[in-house]
Order: C-alpha cells, then structure tokens, then sequence
C-alpha cells in the first residue's frame, strides 16, 4: 500500500471525484487541456510525444513520465529533489509558465467558479470531503486529483504473474534469458531500476524512508565537459552543483513497451536504442554516472531483452475502466 498524507485520507467519493477532475479541461486557463490530455491510459499515463506540449502550443522540454505506480515514488517529476508528494507535484502543471502546461497561475478562483456553477460538481466535493465548508475550493481540486493517481496501481504484467504468482509459463523464454542479462552484473540495469517498480527507491506504507537517486546516464556532452542542452540540465538547475549535471531519475520500467519514444527528452526512439546507447556507454563524459560502463551484447541477447522488457505491459492497467475517463466503459 502506498503511503497517503494525514490530512488527505482516501474515500471512494474522491477517488470518483478527482478522476473527473484528471480528464476534466476546465482545469487548464483556455479550458482545452485536462491532465489526460498528457496522460493517456493507453500509454500507461504518457502521451506518445518525445516532448509534451502545453494548452497553449508551447513545447515542454520534456516527456510526459508515466504514472503507474506513480503514488510508491520518492520524489515527482524527472529531476526536482524537493517535490515529495503528488500534491506538491500537481502544482507543477497547474502553474508552470516556462513553458505554459495548464496555465493556471493566477487563475485558481476561476476554475472554482467554473466547477461551482454546476450543481453535480458540487455535490461530489460536498460527498468527497464532507468536513470541509466550503468543500469546492482549489486546494480540495488538488487532493482529489492526487487521491485518484494514488489508485493508478499497475502489476499485472506477465513479469509479475512469473515472478509473484509462480506461473512459469507467463514469460517467453527469450524474456527469461533478458530477465537474467537484465539483473546481470554485466549490464547492471536493475542497479538503477531497482525494485518492484524498477524505478529505484520507492516509499510504501510500511516501508523505512528513502532518499531520492538521479543519474547522468550519458545522453549529451555539448561541451566536452559533460554539459546538457541549457534548456534542461536536470538537477543542476534545482541545485546548481556541478555533479547534479544532466542527472534524472530513473522513470520506471513498468509498461515501457508503450511508452515511447524514451529518454527524459524523448530523444531515443526504441527500445533497442536505448540498449544501444547503454551498451557503448553513452557519450561519456566526466560526470556520468559511474553505472553508465557500457558492455558487450549480442543482436540476438538485445532481442531477449527486449523482450524481457516488453513483458513487463499490464494490459489490465492500461484497459482498467476505473481509471478511464467517465463515459468511456465505466460511469459510477
């Protein structure tokens, strides 16, 4: 069980309540976008774009990250140590102005009258959070949406019914031999995609706390000192330290399958690119992460991890009917 904030406890009234706000667009400052528009179920919560674009046309620097299993990170986002919690990471969206997403800064007051003028919506929020008057206010908008991603749970995946429910035959036995170059020592991909989430660090309900990882995984040296383009320099431009150049986090492995094109800028296409690039180590520079060795692997070993990779698409998260837009096969 992931870990839920005291002051935002679950109920099935806003669970219900903050999917609609998720693919609601009158959550965006033009009311076109809604927080499904950059986040399709299909592709496990990610848009198919190498970059996600805004309500107002301006392109993001980068792709929009999966949300499966979105509620067990440490922290949100690709590269911000300091945003510890759905809730701080929604604001992101909402507010960012460099460039638009939602375009809502400066205008919370009115999307609460934009959903205080339908009598329904304010029934929900009355029903979500019945201690609260008024109950529609923007702060509740935010609880509801981060209670509803912290139901976005995905583990059926035909890794997950080898390795947890012992059906041997729910792998291939080409995904069995990349599962065992996966964990190898020679590749190392499962020393940064660690854990039932193959992301790294996660928190659960029980779990001790864990700190936050970020890799430079080599993807650019545009000046022959390990720089990254200036528009996106991971940690750097949260710390300014010179070792946090280009380090990200490691987004989950969970449904990667559908989720490309890949890299936290889009930028590699296939999945056997990315083999590709880990395999001659990436550009290499200085401040790469010591991880990033490179390795020898064969087209045919590529092909078993790939995949073993591909095993890992939960097509019962991706066609769940309560995490789909209402209307679209689950109306409660």
């Amino acid at each position: 069980m992931p870990r839920v904030p005291a002051d935002n406890p679950m109920s099935i009234a806003k669970v219900e309540l903050g999917r609609r706000l998720f693919y609601d667009t009158r959550l965006s400052g033009n009311g076109t976008y809604a927080c499904g528009t950059c986040h399709r179920q299909a592709l496990a919560f990610t848009d198919g774009r190498p970059r996600a674009i805004g309500s107002t046309g301006a392109t993001h620097p980068r792709s929009s990250m999966s949300l499966g299993n979105v509620a067990y990170n440490v922290t949100f986002g690709w590269a911000d140590p300091g945003l510890r919690s759905l809730e701080a990471q929604i604001a992101v969206p909402m507010f960012n102005e460099h460039p638009v997403e939602l375009g809502l800064k400066g205008r919370e007051a009115e999307v609460v009258r934009r959903l205080g003028g339908d009598a329904d919506d304010a029934a929900r929020f009355a029903a979500a959070f019945p201690g609260d008057a008024p109950s529609l206010t923007f702060g509740n908008i935010v609880k509801a949406i981060a209670a509803f991603e912290r139901t976005l749970v995905s583990g059926d995946s035909p890794f997950d019914r080898y390795l947890y429910r012992d059906d041997r035959n729910a792998i291939t036995p080409a995904a069995k031999r990349g599962m065992t170059l996966f964990f190898s020592k020679a590749l190392r991909c499962s020393e940064c995609h660690a854990g039932f989430n193959l992301s790294g660090p996660v928190l659960s309900a029980v779990s001790d706390p864990a700190e936050p990882q970020f890799h430079n995984t080599g993807l650019y040296d545009i000046d022959g000192h390990g720089a990254y383009p200036l528009w996106d320099r991971g940690v750097f431009d949260k710390t300014r330290a010179p070792a946090d150049m280009g380090r990200f986090r490691a987004p989950t492995l969970r449904n990667i399958a559908v989720t490309a094109p890949y890299m936290h800028d889009g930028s590699i296409a296939t999945l056997e690119a990315v083999v590709s690039h880990y395999a001659r180590g990436g550009v290499r520079s200085a401040i790469q992460s010591d991880r990033i060795k490179g390795f020898r692997i064969s087209p045919s070993e590529t092909a078993d991890l790939v995949e073993f990779l591909e095993s890992l698409t939960d097509q019962t998260f991706l066609t769940n009917p309560a995490f789909a837009k209402p209307g679209m096969g689950d109306v409660r």
